[in-house]
């Protein structure tokens, strides 16, 4: 009889078990470590180590589990930060180089600035005063000297951990948007809808805010919708929409082709700083002329606009 009570508790046939005492057919402490869920284990008889091995009385411990190497861990880990990096680069911040003079002194030559291009994803459109990188829209670099980057500087500006090679990109501030009419006579003030602005704090000492030349520094225009006015800070070497007037845009550069706002300049570290719209884009009346161009939309605000269904959604199924 004691045979065939053996067998039915351990789920073997009793002739297997012949012979044995009653006891050696209960399963090993470790077992009921493993699974979690055996009552027949007293939890004070659990033992957990750091691995997350048991060990129970008259069991052996459990081997603990051999951790992955840092080698071969180590290439994973420079995928994901090459993919987040080209992520961020794609959407959200990217590096740029500044190659000339024409931002001076705002911006000195071989700075790097970061530049804003998540904004753009959600219906924002550049605003008077701000510093903007935008793609050449119309040969405007004709003449320049190109660089000749190496592959691995391509491969690092490509994914954003250097400044941009692409040399048919240009960085200017923002005068004028859709609906404004921007002029200069003589050697200034410049005017946006009549207004004077006082550029004093940013246009390059020594440099009048108009140039007195035939070539376009005289001029009156009025913004189309869709386009921007663009005018570098070293007013008298800057080839900039002034320049530009007989070129498909007549000077004026599409709001499709800015890549984002530069938003702070990053290297060298004795220049860090931030690039604020300057408080004379502020002033009253300057938006007399309708601007053509769509309302801004903060992050902030399509962010709101997206959590309210959600949980308005969520208080119904409550």
């Amino acid at each position: 009889m004691g045979d065939v009570a053996v067998g039915a508790r351990s789920g073997h046939d009793g002739e297997e078990h012949r012979g044995r005492p009653a006891q050696s057919a209960v399963p090993a402490a470790d077992s009921a470590v493993t699974s979690g869920n055996d009552s027949g284990a007293a939890e004070g008889d659990r033992v957990t180590d750091e691995y997350g091995t048991g060990e129970g009385p008259g069991g052996p411990a459990r081997t603990p589990k051999k951790q992955r190497s840092f080698w071969k861990e180590l290439p994973i880990l420079i995928g994901i930060a090459l993919v987040l990096a080209l992520l961020i680069k794609t959407f959200l911040v990217q590096a740029f180089s500044i190659p000339s003079d024409s931002m001076q002194n705002t911006l000195q030559q071989g700075d790097r600035v970061l530049v804003d291009k998540l904004t753009p994803w959600f219906g924002s459109e550049p605003e008077r005063g701000e510093v903007v990188v935008f793609h050449d829209p119309d040969n405007w670099l004709a003449g320049e000297p190109t660089a000749d980057p190496n592959a691995l500087q391509t491969f690092l500006s490509w994914i954003g951990l250097m400044p941009s090679a692409e040399e048919k990109d240009l960085i200017k501030r923002v005068v004028g948007v859709g609906g404004d009419t921007v002029e200069c006579k003589g050697t200034g003030p410049l005017k946006v809808n009549g207004k004077a602005l006082d550029e004093r704090s940013y246009v390059y000492a020594g440099n009048t805010p108009c140039s007195q030349d035939d070539q376009g520094g005289q001029f009156k225009v009025k913004v189309p919708k869709g386009y921007i006015w663009v005018m570098g800070d070293h007013r008298q070497n800057s080839r900039d929409s002034r320049y530009n007037q007989s070129d498909e845009h007549h000077g004026m550069v599409p709001v499709k082709d800015v890549v984002g706002r530069a938003i702070v300049i990053a290297w060298p570290i004795n220049r860090w700083d931030n690039l604020p719209v300057p408080d004379t884009f502020d002033q009253p009346g300057l938006n007399a002329q309708p601007a053509a161009a769509g309302p801004a939309v903060a992050p902030q605000g399509v962010a709101l606009l997206g959590v309210v269904p959600v949980v308005l959604w969520r208080r119904r199924k409550q």
